[in-house]
């Protein structure tokens, strides 16, 4: 299945802001509209885009009401989640796909975004894992890699070796994002279909176990049997209980897949880290770990 690939944008496009989860501030929102001007976009608020209900940015009618709008305004090229944490689950059953099906967009996010990207995936239509305005900042890398695949520039990554890995090449369909919000996915119409595809996965903030219980959800339902190959992000800031589980993220996960015959790539550099660099969901690539070499193109 070949992905639609929206348009890449161009000086004097426009490009939405939302806030589909946890509330933001101007102030901290100014950085970033800032450097997508500097690019030459013009920036399109949400107008509930700094409300806030509780630790949402508005209440779920409000977060998917702005979506809903930038979804459908033909004139705004490409939308962007001002932040993750949590909430887009809670609104992604309240919109209507059918304008953007027929226009296409970059949809762009990490972390609470993978709702998104799961539920687009299934329409065949690629999106933009990447650095989010409230990280702007953050990593220079990590911002710039989000303007080149924005603007079509090529791209690849060759990254340090880990320890783990298991070599081999591998070619597909690039899909994932967070192993959270996936495995809260499963059994859903956004719950993605990962056969003859990469997929790649990141945490944050996790109990050893509960890592464990998502991949053997993963494994249990298929998701994993029929890879081309796994490439892993960060698995940051892990958490462990009073007697430990005694591996680490990274040895469940291999624990989990070591059975089938395919590439696993640990620590690309993508996710819940600084160096959160940009990859595009939904595009062919190729993935080689060989010699003490990792690329992904």
């Amino acid at each position: 299945m070949e992905f639609i690939q929206p348009e890449f944008l161009k000086k004097g496009d426009k490009i939405g802001i939302v806030a589909c989860a946890r509330k933001i501030s101007k102030e901290e929102l100014q950085p970033a509209i800032d450097i997508l001007q500097n690019w030459g976009l013009e920036v399109v608020l949400g107008k509930n885009v700094f409300n806030a209900e509780h630790q949402f940015s508005g209440t779920d009618e409000e977060r998917a009401a702005d979506l809903q709008s930038m979804l459908d305004d033909t004139s705004i090229k490409a939308v962007i989640s001002a932040r993750g944490g949590y909430g887009t689950v809670r609104i992604i059953d309240k919109l209507n796909f059918s304008t953007f099906k027929k226009h296409p967009k970059w949809i762009i996010g990490y972390s609470d975004i993978t709702v998104l990207h799961s539920h687009i995936h299934n329409m065949g239509i690629q999106t933009l894992h990447a650095t989010m305005p409230i990280n702007f900042k953050v990593n220079e890398e990590a911002t710039e890699t989000l303007r080149k695949s924005l603007f079509g520039e090529k791209i690849h990554y060759s990254f340090e070796p880990h320890a783990l890995n298991k070599n081999g090449k591998a070619e597909g369909i690039l899909v994932g994002g967070n192993l959270s919000l996936l495995y809260a996915l499963c059994g859903s119409n956004s719950d993605i279909d990962t056969n003859g595809k990469i997929l790649f996965i990141e945490d944050l903030d996790e109990y050893l176990y509960h890592i464990d219980r998502m991949m053997m959800n993963l494994k249990r339902s298929g998701k994993l049997s029929g890879l081309t190959g796994l490439i892993v992000g960060g698995m940051s800031d892990m958490k462990d209980n009073t007697v430990p589980f005694g591996k680490t993220a990274e040895a469940i996960i291999l624990d989990a897949v070591k059975e089938y015959n395919y590439p696993v790539c640990f620590h690309f550099p993508c996710g819940h880290i600084d160096r959160n660099v940009a990859i595009i969901l939904g595009k062919k690539v190729e993935l080689t770990l060989e010699n003490g070499y990792c690329e992904i193109k």
